[in-house]
């Protein structure tokens, strides 16, 4: 074993060992990289790097979307579009068995394509759905658990953030990867809902009938849904049809949402005020952990972690499926340690290296696509899965009086429906790769 393979797998153990004393994952990367760089390759180039790095990183033209999205949710949110979309769903869906929960699915994958994070959609949606869950006595386990499980819809719904970092971290077309993501994220709409169908089918008491609704409140709570319509439409719809690239997309989708704040006199200059300072706070995080990750990248890289993992697994005889699910059981079990943007940050350029070298029968790609919405499918469950689970955390921090293990398995139906997902796409790629296709 050569010296600098021996100081990256010392390097990996360091990372994981700062991550369980809960070091925030930005500086245990940027600790562990720095510290690597300088061991390997001395202060002269760990110097020459960090003067050009950060510039070169942030100043990604890809990477700008980021923030733009971002902005969008948080303006979204204090515009009432979070309301507006639950009432409408609920509105249609309510009165049946478990229909308010199914409403809060629905929700969530609405605001998921306005604000394109897991977290926010979690936040938000919960402070929204979680009193009429209550009204209606559902169950603490099923209420708590379907909005943490419907805040995972935010990461793979487009826009999504983590989309954005996995697509510039291995040089895939974000466009591609919005369009290959929006199919796989209407299964996870429609196998959610099935989940809560069959829960209150066998427990009713958990999940009641709400109210049925006259024919002009449910006239009126639809067209409440308009004005998200039309900024999905065109900013999402743009993006696929080829008028916009994301940033000029993203920075439309601003616009509007402001727009329509503003005139319905939701949005004051505070609340602008503060959605920017939210997106500050985010986004100077999320470059803060990519930041961490491109050193901690150069190290292993001079190390030779990444072409020792792939050289590895090659050389292992195992089949390229059975290499596949091992790298996403991987994924899953980080997810239990860490924060999803993290996870990818970190997982990706070990796993891409691993992946690409093998034989799937398709073109590369098509390869990266179809392994970036596998990883980000399973980076969902990491948010859901003890003992890290973040969004079960922000719901369990709006119901303090439901016991977070009550939450974890109201969860775990979602948790199993999504590994069938994971099943459905690994066999039958072509779900994954059709609508880019289509598109062209």
């Amino acid at each position: 074993m050569s010296f600098g393979l021996l100081a990256g797998l010392i390097g990996m153990g360091l990372l994981v060992g700062l991550i369980a004393i809960r070091v925030p994952i930005a500086y245990a990367m940027a600790a562990v990289g720095i510290g690597g760089i300088l061991t390997l390759s001395g202060p002269t180039v760990l110097l020459s790097q960090l003067k050009t790095l950060a510039y070169g990183t942030f100043s990604n033209y890809d990477l700008s979307v980021v923030p733009l999205f971002i902005l969008m949710g948080n303006i979204a949110g204090k515009a009432g579009l979070s309301q507006a979309l639950f009432r409408a769903a609920n509105a249609w869906l309510g009165r049946l068995r478990g229909g308010v929960a199914m409403a809060a699915i629905a929700a969530c994958a609405g605001f998921g394509a306005v604000s394109g994070s897991s977290l926010a959609t979690a936040s938000t949606m919960g402070m929204v759905a979680l009193p009429e869950l209550r009204r209606y006595r559902y169950s603490p386990a099923l209420a708590t658990g379907t909005l943490a499980a419907g805040g995972v819809l935010g990461i793979l719904i487009p826009p999504s953030v983590v989309l954005v970092v996995y697509a510039v971290i291995v040089e895939a077309n974000i466009v591609t990867m919005f369009s290959a993501a929006l199919i796989p994220g209407l299964i996870a709409v429609a196998l959610f809902i099935l989940v809560i169908a069959i829960y209150t089918a066998i427990n009713p008491e958990a999940g009641p009938r709400g109210q049925r609704v006259e024919r002009r409140e449910l006239l009126t709570a639809s067209l409440g849904v308009i004005p998200v319509l039309v900024v999905f439409g065109l900013v999402i719809g743009g993006i696929y049809a080829g008028y916009f690239t994301p940033t000029p997309a993203a920075s439309i989708g601003v616009f509007l949402v402001l727009a329509y704040g503003a005139a319905r006199r939701l949005v004051g200059l505070r609340d602008l005020v503060d959605a920017i300072l939210g997106t500050a706070r985010t986004a100077g995080m999320i470059y803060l952990i990519v930041f961490g990750a491109e050193l901690l990248k150069i190290f292993m890289s001079r190390g030779g972690v990444p072409q020792a993992a792939a050289d590895m697994m090659l050389n292992s005889g195992l089949e390229p499926y059975t290499v596949l699910i091992l790298l996403l059981v991987a994924l899953i079990v980080l997810g239990c340690l860490m924060d999803s943007l993290s996870m990818i940050l970190l997982a990706t350029p070990f796993f891409w290296p691993v992946i690409a070298q093998l034989e799937f029968g398709m073109p590369l790609m098509d390869l990266k696509v179809w392994f970036g919405i596998l990883a980000l499918i399973v980076v969902e469950l990491g948010l859901i899965t003890p003992p890290v689970g973040m969004n079960v955390f922000v719901i369990n921090s709006l119901a303090r009086d439901v016991p977070m293990m009550d939450t974890f398995k109201g969860a775990l139906p979602f948790f199993l429906v999504e590994l069938l997902r994971v099943a459905l796409l690994i066999a039958f790629p072509g779900i994954v790769l059709f609508f880019p296709a289509w598109l062209g």
